[in-house]
């Protein structure tokens, strides 16, 4: 059945400043990553992304001038044709959590892959009996002296049964950062301004911790609190990730009001910050009802620019870092 519309995801990332050439070309090639024998590597100055045919078509790398976005585990650098991932690094899936139908094959299995163009790469899931169908584009964007990494990503119910899902980042960044989310201008739901899953299916909307705080119309996240799992409501549409090595990796994403969220506590957005090495970045998208052929839309940004870390007794100047992220996110459409 040919789907009635199409769901489009786009992630943008666009890195830091390289002055490149408007006549370079971007290029794309397979090389191997670690023991990923079928990578694909996009790359346009000092823009870099590898990507990850083999378990879950997933980005492995996103960097510019050598800083990396992703946090890929130590397991995962041991992977070998024919064993089990560890998959980490720059994933996307879809849900609610809590009810979703397993996809393990789309989660995990081995994508197709078709080189497109010079630089946009297509990777295709597996069939399984989830009913659902992934389709991710990844091309590189030259704008001005930025490169971003577009990621196009559709989902359609190939299945006869209507189902509900939603999108669903949850891509793994490097720990030891300072999280900023923007409150908006619409109140929260939470009295804390974010819920903390406690432990089973606790949800505590009343939460108070240390490591979390509400300052000038942010929320931070200044280290791993005492539950990993946090949820928000928020309708800003973007967060900001400021790593130690003077690096922000910011998300951008669309938010509506009007929609309907269906994770359990109705989250637009939700960070998993556990003692460790990582950090997950995780924006949600509205519940969308699909009949079997249907498909529906969602966009993400990804945007890597520099900023420097706080030092010591120091505290990030969060009107600066605002202005920084509406300055140098706002890319053409």
């Amino acid at each position: 059945m040919v789907p009635r519309f199409l769901l489009v995801v786009s992630f943008v990332a666009v890195g830091i400043p390289i002055g490149i050439a408007t006549a370079e070309e971007p290029t794309a090639r397979e090389v191997t990553f670690h023991g990923y024998t079928k990578a694909v590597e996009l790359k346009l100055g000092n823009t870099r992304t590898v990507l990850c045919p083999q378990a879950g078509g997933r980005v492995l790398e996103f960097s510019v001038g050598g800083a990396d976005a992703m946090y890929l585990d130590d397991a995962e650098k041991q992977w070998q044709p024919g064993k089990a991932a560890s998959i980490s690094a720059g994933r996307f899936d879809y849900g609610p959590e809590l009810t979703v139908v397993a996809h393990p094959k789309a989660w995990a299995g081995e994508w197709t892959a078709e080189i497109t163009k010079a630089n946009s790469v297509k990777l295709t899931s597996p069939s399984e009996d989830a009913g659902i169908q992934l389709v991710r584009e990844y091309r590189l964007i030259p704008h001005d002296k930025l490169v971003g990494l577009s990621c196009r990503q559709t989902m359609t119910n190939v299945g006869r049964e209507t189902r509900e899902v939603c999108h669903w980042g949850r891509s793994f960044s490097p720990g030891g950062g300072i999280c900023v989310i923007p409150l908006g201008d619409r109140p929260s739901r939470f009295p804390s301004k974010y819920a903390m899953y406690e432990e089973g299916t606790i949800i505590n909307v009343k939460a108070a911790d240390d490591q979390i705080r509400v300052r000038d119309g942010f929320l931070e996240i200044l280290a791993p609190p005492r539950k990993p799992k946090l949820g928000f409501d928020t309708y800003a549409g973007w967060l900001a990730y400021v790593m130690p090595n003077d690096t922000v990796f910011v998300k951008r994403f669309p938010a509506h009001p009007d929609r309907v969220y269906n994770e359990a506590a109705g989250l637009t957005l939700s960070v998993w910050y556990p003692t460790g090495p990582r950090i997950e970045l995780e924006p949600i998208g509205p519940r969308e009802r699909l009949k079997s052929g249907e498909s529906a839309s969602f966009t993400e940004e990804w945007w890597l620019l520099s900023h420097p870390f706080p030092k010591k007794g120091q505290q990030l100047d969060l009107k600066a870092l605002a202005e920084k992220v509406v300055e140098q996110t706002a890319a053409p459409k």
